[in-house]
């Protein structure tokens, strides 16, 4: 499959936008939040969701997915079973069991922190990032910061949803494939 959407693709991804669920003041006042459980309940939306998201990537010779906690675990797997790829998480701190590397990314009120295991990442390996949203791009930077310490290459950036107003794109590798599936 190439990376060219057919006309089928933006018929797909307009379904897909109807029917993710719009939440006021969640996780709090002023946020409108993008809930995409509605495609995950549905086994039409779950395919047609994870086909759209690996089809841009197919060519592009990936070998780990990383995703992102929690909702980039949604979808990362599937990304990576259909691209015959590994899977690697990375999660909030003291989450995984073994010896850990850690990024400290800003948040709009202060800092958090994410980490992937040590022993994760060959070093050379073709990565690609995944979440299901982009907004300021502060999560997908710490995580390109992570893969490169271990010594992977970033191929690439996969989302589901981005949010063009906060540009969060401007804060990833400039030279990696980008891709959002849905931009509101």
């Amino acid at each position: 499959m190439s990376a060219e959407k057919t006309g089928f693709d933006d018929l797909y991804i307009q379904h897909l936008k109807e029917n993710i669920r719009d939440v006021k003041d969640f996780p709090k006042p002023g946020i409108l939040f993008k809930d995409i459980t509605p495609l995950l309940k549905n086994p039409d939306t779950l395919q047609i969701t994870s086909r759209l998201l690996s089809k841009p990537f197919m060519n592009k010779s990936v070998e780990l997915i990383v995703g992102l906690e929690s909702r980039g675990f949604l979808f990362g797997p599937a990304i990576a079973m259909k691209l015959h790829a590994g899977f690697v998480p990375i999660r909030k701190p003291n989450k995984l069991p073994a010896k850990t590397v850690s990024a400290t990314y800003q948040l709009e009120y202060g800092e958090d922190k994410v980490e992937i295991h040590a022993d994760s990442i060959i070093e050379g390996s073709r990565v690609l990032i995944h979440d299901d949203l982009i907004a300021t791009g502060g999560t997908a930077a710490a995580a390109t910061e992570l893969v490169e310490k271990l010594g992977g290459k970033v191929v690439g950036y996969s989302f589901l949803i981005e949010l063009k107003d906060l540009e969060g794109r401007k804060k990833l590798k400039q030279d990696a494939f980008c891709h959002s599936l849905m931009t509101f």
